[in-house]
């Protein structure tokens, strides 16, 4: 394999580019020879998966209109390993041991080296070369808390159903994107970071409000995170009601039971207009059951599910016996079509409470997903479409590739399956355009990106709109990834922990959602050792906010840190989503194909 172009440029000290000056790659990256094109540059799409004829060096885009544009000039990084604004310097943690807890500085995470794969060789670090430097993104969950289709009345069956932090949602991913802003570059190498993919479940309930939020978030903008009335919040948290979190009123809720705090103006400020100030990074988007399926695991299209998405009435009780079968049925798969979720619904039609009917709140389609993405008004620091192009459109596909740097390529997948259920697969013409794909790249590293993990791909239900093809799980695709050597790693989210798992010649890298804690995005960096290996780095870092919470800062500072703490303290939640020291911070090896 070529491996002489650089991903960035930097600019060394003297003393670093003499070391550097017989690696023509770091040699270029030191001069400011070649442009970034990571992230900027172009999608190749389903219908040129090969990407024949695509250019290996710098790219120079063309913007929408036809009109050429420039590529961005590589930020200067500093060339050196750093720890500030990463969970390598501290992670939130809590002090006591009973009732609600707060948060505050917690001891930080240190990187493990992990030899799975590869033996690690002495010298490496200061022989190696960065090839990519990215950040993770995954299961933001921007939730719209009022949408009628929600199943908070579930939370007696599943913590996931519904989480007192959840109205902060939007400025929990806010703060997430100011810290990306705040980076100076990869924390292990110093390289520039040059792009930002998310991994799905961008939005929570497929409506149309959470998508609007999830594109102002990422690209800059004005978002106000309220649907219905706009005056006024109504929802499970002022309805009254045990169940839940009455952040405002004095009632004795189940959760101030537990010690959950009164805190007036709590509502009011949740649903206020917030500002995003953008990615200052380009970004690419992949797609989850969430973004894809109402409630996340019912197939689209329903009518009389997108009639009451958009309606005055809302379910907020059930009794419990009622619920525990529902629940059952969604985690079996055994309603993939809603229709015992519909009968349900309309069982309870004397049971619900107004609401102020809403047509943002209506589902998202595949197509108008993929239009919002390709928006102009969406592009912020680009690319156009974030990894989406009109060959996605015409073809009905939402899975692409694209140029990472000059020696390795990005490939994103659709993992969702449309017959329903929340665990995913792959179709066989996605299967085997990832096959073709492979292929025809051997000679570069590839990178893969889902939403579901290999262990979370089993749900095998032909899609409707391809009755004929068969769909294929997780075992199969890490088989057909393992028969490529030049495959480095799958990176993916969906189960809401932190896991890196081993699979021979390339890594697994599972990483925490941003709305249950403990809240996490992951900087991923890929450096030649020049000795034989690679190493790949992950660092978890943590939103902005600051560990520490006061219960009369409403800011949007202080709804970011709220969030955090809530999501700590919020019950039946999972205590061991942080994952292992092994699951963490730490250097991957990997043998070089």
């Amino acid at each position: 394999m070529s491996r002489l172009r650089s991903v960035a440029a930097t600019v060394p000290d003297r003393r670093a580019l003499d070391r550097l000056v017989l690696d023509r790659r770091a040699l270029l990256a030191a001069t400011g020879a070649v442009t970034l094109s990571a992230g900027i540059g172009y999608a190749l799409g389903p219908g040129s998966g090969s990407a024949a004829g695509a250019p290996t060096g710098p790219v120079v885009p063309v913007a929408p209109d036809g009109a050429e544009a420039v590529s961005r000039q590589a930020p200067a990084g500093p060339l050196a390993p750093y720890q500030k604004g990463t969970t390598l310097t501290s992670v939130a943690s809590a002090s006591g041991s009973a009732g609600y807890r707060r948060l505050g500085e917690g001891p930080a995470w240190k990187r493990v080296v992990r030899s799975d794969a590869a033996a690690p060789r002495a010298g490496r670090a200061d022989r190696r070369t960065a090839l990519a430097a990215f950040v993770q993104f995954t299961d933001l969950h921007l939730v719209d808390v009022q949408h009628p289709l929600r199943y908070e009345y579930l939370r007696a069956q599943t913590a996931s159903a519904w989480r007192p932090q959840e109205s902060l949602s939007v400025a929990g991913a806010v703060s997430l994107v100011e810290r990306v802003n705040a980076l100076r570059g990869a924390p292990a190498t110093g390289a520039p970071l040059h792009f930002v993919m998310t991994t799905g479940d961008n939005t929570d309930n497929n409506a149309r409000s959470e998508l609007d939020w999830y594109l102002r978030v990422m690209s800059g903008g004005r978002i106000t995170p309220n649907t219905g009335d706009p005056r006024h919040y109504e929802g499970v948290q002022n309805s009254g009601l045990k169940l839940y979190w009455q952040p405002d009123a004095a009632l004795r809720d189940a959760d101030k039971q537990l010690g959950f705090p009164r805190i007036d103006g709590f509502l009011d400020a949740a649903i206020r207009e917030l500002r995003s100030p953008g990615l200052r990074l380009p970004w690419y988007s992949t797609v989850g059951n969430h973004d894809a399926l109402p409630g996340g695991c019912y197939a689209p299209g329903d009518s009389f599910l997108a009639e009451y998405a958009v309606g005055g009435r809302k379910l907020m009780t059930l009794p419990e016996d009622r619920g525990a079968a529902v629940w059952k049925a969604v985690k079996a798969g055994k309603d993939p079509l809603g229709t015992a979720f519909k009968e349900l619904l309309k069982s309870e039609a004397r049971h619900m409470r107004s609401v102020t009917p809403d047509e943002a709140r209506a589902p998202f389609t595949p197509a108008e997903y993929l239009r919002a993405h390709l928006d102009p008004a969406h592009t912020g620091p680009g690319p156009h479409g974030h990894g989406y192009t009109e060959a996605n459109l015409a073809a009905r596909t939402q899975y692409y590739s694209f140029r990472v740097s000059d020696d390795v390529l990005g490939i994103s997948l659709d993992s969702t399956d449309p017959g329903g259920h929340y665990e995913g697969s792959l179709g066989t013409a996605q299967l085997r355009w990832l096959e073709r794909t492979l292929k025809e790249h051997k000679d570069e590293y590839v990178l893969v990106f889902s939403h579901h993990t290999s262990r979370t791909m089993r749900n095998l239900r032909p899609d409707p709109g391809r009755p004929g093809e068969a769909r294929h799980g997780g075992d199969e695709i890490v088989a057909l990834l393992g028969r490529h050597r030049n495959v480095l790693a799958w990176v993916n989210g969906h189960s809401h922990k932190n896991a890196i798992t081993p699979h021979g010649t390339f890594w697994e890298i599972s990483t925490a959602s941003h709305v249950d804690f403990p809240q996490l995005g992951r900087v991923i960096e890929i450096t030649d050792n020049h000795d034989g290996t690679l190493s790949l780095f992950t660092t978890l870092i943590e939103s902005a906010a600051p560990h520490r919470t006061d219960f009369a800062d409403l800011s949007q500072t202080g709804l970011a840190a709220l969030y955090r703490e809530l999501s700590f303290n919020a019950p039946g939640a999972r205590t061991t989503l942080s994952g292992s020291p092994g699951d963490r911070n730490t250097e991957l090896l990997l043998r070089k194909g």
